[in-house]
């Protein structure tokens, strides 16, 4: 993942990602947004499902920023369509369920396939080879459909966005992508610096650290209760003492979990208070 950072100035205000698994339309598509005024960023990936995680999984301090105040990661992802992996039309089905979801445009070769980009809400469809007149235009109706769009930042009345809050987690396994939505997960283990996330129909392995994820899934109900072990605290259905300190039992002892010392004062005051709620 490369990142380009344009000069900045009073007309340059958007976020954008190029998607494109050939290097050199990827390398065209990039030039051409970072030559337009209104573009300030441009991130790359080079497959839909590098994208998903640049998108829903990331890191980048800005990007989470957008997220707590409501924004969408990026404005606009810019894709081609034909992609090992997921192609870009399952790729904008992922992204159609964010909330809010960024814009759509799709630059490609396949002319063939206006039809159905536009009925998965794209806004715009380029086809390749890409120029600077053609993508200038895509990205006015960019500017054009988010200054249309009600404001997330300050809604009638001062009330908070409503958001659609169930993360999306892309999970690769021999070149298949598959998307675990967060309100699937029970439990999570931590494995070095990977994650292993326990759900109805089985485990999946990510390159998440425990604690991030423990940051970003705490208002979703989830609760450290161990250093290796992160649960959704709904699913406890026991707190009890074993033989080596308390332990959790999820759903109809689905499962044991250990809680640690330094959790355990935490963990009770999180169930008291869910226990109030209910």
């Amino acid at each position: 993942m490369r990142i380009t950072v344009s000069a900045q100035d009073a007309t340059r205000q958007l976020i954008v990602l190029a998607v494109d698994d050939e290097p050199h339309g990827l390398s065209e598509l990039v030039h051409c947004l970072d030559s337009n005024h209104q573009v300030s960023r441009v991130l790359e990936a080079v497959d839909a499902s590098e994208a998903l995680r640049r998108i829903i999984a990331s890191d980048d301090p800005e990007l989470r920023m957008r997220k707590e105040r409501g924004l969408p990661p990026v404005d606009a992802v810019f894709a081609d369509i034909q992609m090992p992996g997921l192609s870009g039309m399952e790729m904008s089905k992922v992204l159609s369920a964010l909330s809010p979801p960024p814009l759509l445009v799709f630059v490609t070769g396949h002319a063939d396939e206006a039809v159905n980009a536009f009925e998965l809400g794209a806004i715009d469809y380029v086809l390749k080879p890409c120029k600077q007149n053609r993508l200038d235009r895509a990205i006015q109706r960019v500017v054009e459909k988010l200054q249309s769009a009600p404001s997330l930042d300050a809604p009638p009345g001062g009330a908070a966005p409503v958001k659609n809050d169930d993360e999306v987690i892309p999970v690769e396994l021999a070149g298949t992508t598959k998307l675990i939505q967060r309100s699937s997960v029970r439990w999570v283990e931590a494995q070095g610096d990977y994650a292993r996330l326990f759900t109805t129909d089985g485990s999946h392995l990510v390159r998440i650290p425990l604690a991030q994820l423990e940051e970003r899934w705490e208002k979703a109900g989830f609760v450290r209760i161990h250093r290796s072990f992160l649960v959704a605290l709904g699913l406890i259905t026991e707190l009890r003492m074993g033989q080596g300190g308390y332990q959790v039992v999820i759903g109809n002892e689905e499962k044991v979990l250990p809680v640690s010392r330094r959790h355990t004062r935490e963990l009770k005051d999180r169930l008291v208070g869910s226990s109030r709620n209910s």
